[in-house]
C-alpha cells in the first residue's frame, strides 16, 4: 500500500522503552511517532496509543504496558521495541521468558499484526567506552538471538535494525543525540525507515 492509498482508520498500539517514547528527539518524536505519521497519511483518522516509557524493561512491559494495550480500542497493529535496558540488567534466560510472556498476553488481547524490532548496535555510541564494546556487542547478539527465537516461535514479523545499524553507526555520529546514547532525529528517522516496509505490509 502506498502512502497515497487510503483505507479506514486503525489503532496503532506501541510497547517499548525510551526509543519508542522518543527520548533524544528534537522534533518528530521517536520511531513510533514517525511510523504513525506515515500510517496517518495512509489511514486518515487513525489513533496512536504509545505506551512506551523511558527506562522500560521487559518486566515493565509486562507489569505496566500490556494491560493497557486496548485503552484506545482493540489494536489494528502492535509494535514492540524492548531490550536495550534488559541487556544491562537481566539474565538472558529471563529476558527470553519475559518476551514470550509478553507475546502471549498480546496475542490473548488481539490478533492484530504484531511487529517486533530488535536491538540496534548501540556499542557504536560515543557513550560506550572502547574497552566495553566487544563484551557489550556479545550481549546484544545473544539477546537479539533470543528475540528472534521468540518471534519465530509465534510467527511474528521481526525487523532487523541491528545489522544495518552496525554497518552505519560508526560513520554516523549524528545518529546519536546530545547525550551520546539515545538516537537523534536522524537516528530515529533511520529506525522508522527500516521498520516501515514491515509495518506497511502489516496494515495492507
Amino acid at each position: 500500500m502506498s502512502d497515497g492509498e487510503q483505507r479506514g482508520p486503525l489503532v496503532y498500539a506501541a510497547l517499548g522503552d525510551s526509543t519508542g517514547a522518543g527520548v533524544g528527539a528534537r522534533q518528530g518524536g521517536g520511531y513510533v511517532a514517525r511510523l504513525f505519521e506515515r500510517i496517518e497519511r495512509a489511514r486518515p483518522g487513525s489513533r496512536l496509543v504509545n505506551l512506551s516509557v523511558s527506562g522500560a524493561t521487559t518486566e515493565h512491559v509486562q507489569s505496566h504496558q500490556v494491560g493497557r494495550l486496548t485503552e484506545g480500542g482493540t489494536p489494528s497493529l502492535v509494535t514492540l521495541g524492548i531490550g536495550i535496558n534488559d541487556v544491562q540488567r537481566l539474565m538472558l534466560e529471563e529476558y527470553e521468558r519475559n518476551l514470550d510472556r509478553i507475546v502471549r498476553r498480546v496475542r490473548a488481547a488481539t490478533a492484530a499484526p504484531f511487529v517486533l524490532t530488535n536491538i540496534p548496535d548501540i556499542t557504536c555510541s560515543p557513550a560506550v567506552p572502547e574497552f566495553m564494546r566487544d563484551e557489550a556487542r556479545k550481549r546484544i547478539d545473544a539477546f537479539n538471538a533470543a528475540l528472534a527465537r521468540v518471534a519465530a516461535s509465534h510467527s511474528l514479523t521481526l525487523v532487523d535494525v541491528y545489522t544495518r545499524s552496525r554497518e552505519l553507526l560508526p560513520a554516523r555520529p549524528d545518529f546519536f543525540c546530545s547525550d551520546l546514547f539515545h538516537p537523534s532525529d536522524e537516528g530515529y528517522q533511520f529506525w522508522a525507515d527500516e521498520m516501515w516496509p514491515a509495518v506497511e505490509q502489516a496494515i495492507e
